[in-house]
């Protein structure tokens, strides 16, 4: 049997490339891919014709905001469909994230997560391509972990 990694109901998650560190993050079996809110999402187009994607992340009332424009090449698009039902196209990017110390790759679909109490939401393709076991009586294990 594999390795699994604890996990409860809810984390703090850093991610380096973005220098954002201890980011309130909600373990959500329920949803495939893992979401993060941003804003002020388009393509744009670098010199030499590349194809760029522009986004902000976190919204500006949250204490980490830094007002950052981010751009990447590695990125595509999904169909992605709610808890509800509604079916809309969203931007996936890949990037690294700390749990547990440890450094995983993930990839986020961007989304307005606004009216969301927590600003990242891990799905189950993450925590299942980890082998991640989740304990909902548990909360902030890696966190707990991390300041020891």
């Amino acid at each position: 049997m594999n390795h699994r990694l604890l996990i409860g109901a809810f984390d703090k998650i850093d991610l380096p490339e973005f220098e954002l560190y201890d980011l309130d993050c909600k373990i959500d079996t329920g949803a495939y891919t893992s979401a993060i809110h941003c804003h002020r999402v388009c393509l744009i187009e670098a010199p030499g014709g590349q194809q760029l994607l522009s986004f902000h992340l976190l919204d500006p009332a949250h204490p980490q905001y830094n007002d950052h424009e981010y751009r990447t090449a590695h990125f595509y698009e999904k169909k992605v469909t709610s808890s509800s039902g509604h079916s809309e196209y969203r931007f996936v990017i890949q990037t690294k994230a700390v749990l547990f110390g440890r450094l995983f790759d993930i990839e986020f679909t961007l989304a307005d997560r606004e009216q969301m109490r927590y600003p990242i939401l891990l799905g189950r393709k993450f925590l299942k391509k980890y082998h991640f076991l989740v304990d909902v009586n548990q909360k902030n294990l890696s966190f707990k972990q991390k300041k020891q």
